[in-house]
């Protein structure tokens, strides 16, 4: 039960930390410079990198999911039980709304907000649908090795500009976003769009990776 409640502990402040780290650099690049490019540059390099550290903290105590579609797609491997699934994608929501309340404090900005940036239409939920894919694709031929973070942390910097929706690939960080009316914001109204592509992009790769890898490997915590 201690290392449950640790898990989910780490799952909170991890989704928390990364939803900070997005938002956050995205309202500094905003108050930076004119440049869109040059923005979406700046919050690239800070998500990358905040992944890759907070995969290398955190993947020790809780696997370091920090994304519901991650934790979906465990549950669907029977890697982890349907209780610690639960309770991590409840912290991992949580965390992420936390994140984004945070990063407004630290800028002195009005706490809770709704975001104002219209994301829709079949490009850019085609893009969620390739983001997530790619993400649980390379998580899963990575897993079990100190490289996943790394290669996480890279295949997210090339998702922002390979996929027109600047690859969210996370419904908790989506639903993050959507409380934001910074650079990195979405409308509530395109959430749903956003986070249903995302999940069938991790069950197709969930499938794809099964047959690709096997089903054999470190099973997540829980």
């Amino acid at each position: 039960m201690a290392d449950l409640r640790r898990a989910c502990a780490a799952e909170a402040l991890g989704t928390c930390l990364l939803a900070a780290g997005i938002v956050g650099s995205g309202i500094m690049a905003e108050r930076l410079t004119h440049d869109i490019a040059l923005a979406l540059l700046c919050n690239t390099a800070a998500t990358a990198s905040l992944l890759v550290v907070l995969i290398l903290s955190l993947a020790p105590v809780s696997g370091a999911h920090f994304n519901p579609a991650v934790t979906l797609s465990f549950l669907l491997r029977r890697e982890c039980d349907i209780r610690t699934g639960a309770l991590y994608m409840v912290a991992q929501f949580a965390g992420g709304i936390a994140g984004t309340w945070l990063a407004h404090a630290m800028f002195a900005l009005p706490v809770i907000a709704a975001g104002t940036a219209i994301r829709t239409g079949a490009a850019i939920w085609l893009s969620e649908f390739v983001a997530s894919f790619g993400l649980l694709l390379t998580i899963f031929a990575t897993r079990g090795e100190r490289i996943v973070a790394f290669a996480v942390g890279l295949y997210i910097a090339a998702a922002y500009w390979f996929t027109a929706s600047t690859s969210f690939a996370n419904p908790a960080i989506a639903v993050a976003r959507a409380l934001t009316p910074t650079f990195s914001g979405i409308r509530p109204l395109d959430l749903p769009g956003f986070v249903i592509a995302e999940i069938l992009g991790a069950l197709a790769a969930t499938l794809v990776s099964a047959w690709l890898f096997g089903m054999q490997g470190k099973a997540a915590r829980g």
